[in-house]
């Protein structure tokens, strides 16, 4: 609505408070009896049209949804930290952010002595693994010339058995180190432990680390997790595998929720939610803000009755909905629910039955103020 056909609307307004002006002695009369009927707006229908206001029914049925804003992450279950359990200095970074890897390929090579030990401990053992064979092999053939006791035999067999041992030892020790193999005499190679995308890269080249620092976030991306907060009241109806509506500029798809947490968060007073949200397309991204409306379980959802944002107005603290009367309108107290999209939940106040004022329904409120300062002036 213009400015220009605000202006005309409260000229009429004032225009029509003005046409009850006293004729004769019972007009007063009549004119306190209306400002005394605290909450109404005397209005023709010429009036009603001239303001631009638009009259609408509430909406009744339905199944109830709420819209809370929310965020994207990664899957935690297909999310992990690339570290090394060794520390040193990074002599290599093989793949940028948003790069895609496989699993086992090498991200980054770490040069350090305690590398550098590793790996000789690796060679080490594996050289006595091919002695104890070599003795092994020599010993069964001296048996078999019955030249060496049966005993003999059966302590090569134990030293290569034990250098066995040995060798998966000292490569399991390179393992914990969270690396791909040697790369070095003094380097150890950080392989990717899952197949995904990289999402985080915080080492950088030249950079010492301490054992156990992050180097880099693999996620696999092809779902993707959708992480919101409930109001306590709203989440015992927000079963697992409650469908949720995820809306972006351009962008919509459909979720599910798979977690309700069973307490609040102490910071927001709020019940955390996620919800998984397939992306082998690749259009969400992480980090990425959207809205997320959640459809309620439960309740008398036959009976919910739903109005406009633009017919709830605030007057003195109270919310209140403009019903039509034969008169005007009549301001009639509401408890607000929770909002969906361009509409509000009505909990008390309606039947659903009323016609109310949605459009310009603010000219109302502006003409009620006006009419109880005209009534506290008398």
């Amino acid at each position: 609505m213009t400015i220009r056909s605000i202006t005309a609307a409260t000229l009429l307004l004032l225009a029509g408070c003005g046409s009850t002006e006293p004729a004769n002695d019972t007009a007063p009369h009549e004119e306190a009896g209306e400002h005394h009927d605290e909450g109404a707006v005397t209005l023709t229908a010429e009036q009603i049209a001239a303001a631009g206001i638009k009259l609408e029914r509430p909406t009744v049925g339905g199944a109830a949804t709420i819209e809370v804003p929310a965020v994207i992450e990664g899957d935690p279950a297909a999310t992990q930290v690339v570290s090394a359990s060794t520390g040193g200095r990074v002599v290599a970074l093989t793949r940028n952010l948003g790069e895609p890897v496989t699993r086992g390929q090498t991200l980054a090579v770490i040069e350090s002595r305690e590398a550098a030990q590793l790996n000789g401990e690796v060679a080490a053992a594996r050289a006595r693994l091919s002695l104890a064979q070599s003795n092994l092999a020599r010993e069964q053939r001296l048996f078999a010339q019955r030249v060496t006791p049966e005993q003999d035999l059966t302590a090569a067999r134990t030293a290569a058995a034990e250098a066995r041992i040995a060798l998966r030892q000292a490569q399991g020790q390179v393992a914990a180190a969270g690396t791909g193999g040697a790369a070095g005499s003094n380097r150890l190679a950080i392989a990717a432990p899952i197949a995904g995308r990289v999402i985080a890269r915080t080492a950088v080249l030249g950079q010492s680390v301490a054992p156990d620092a992050e180097l880099y976030r693999i996620a696999a991306l092809g779902s993707v997790s959708v992480a919101l907060n409930l109001q306590p009241a709203d989440a015992g109806r927000v079963p697992p595998g409650a469908t949720v509506t995820v809306r972006a500029p351009g962008r919509q798809a459909t979720a599910r929720i798979g977690f309700v947490s069973p307490a609040l968060d102490e910071q927001t007073r709020l019940v955390p939610a996620i919800a998984t949200l397939d992306n082998r397309a690749g259009e969400w991204r992480i980090g990425e803000a959207v809205t997320a409306a959640v459809r309620l379980a439960g309740g008398d959802a036959a009976g919910t009755i739903r109005v406009p944002l633009t017919a709830v107005q605030s007057i003195e603290g109270r919310r209140v909905v403009f019903v039509r009367t034969p008169t005007g309108f009549r301001a009639v107290p509401v408890t607000i629910g929770d909002t969906a999209g361009d509409s509000m939940i009505v909990r008390t106040g309606l039947s659903g039955r009323e016609q109310i004022a949605t459009v310009n329904s603010f000219t109302l409120k502006a003409e009620l103020g006006k009419g109880e300062a005209s009534h506290e002036d008398h």
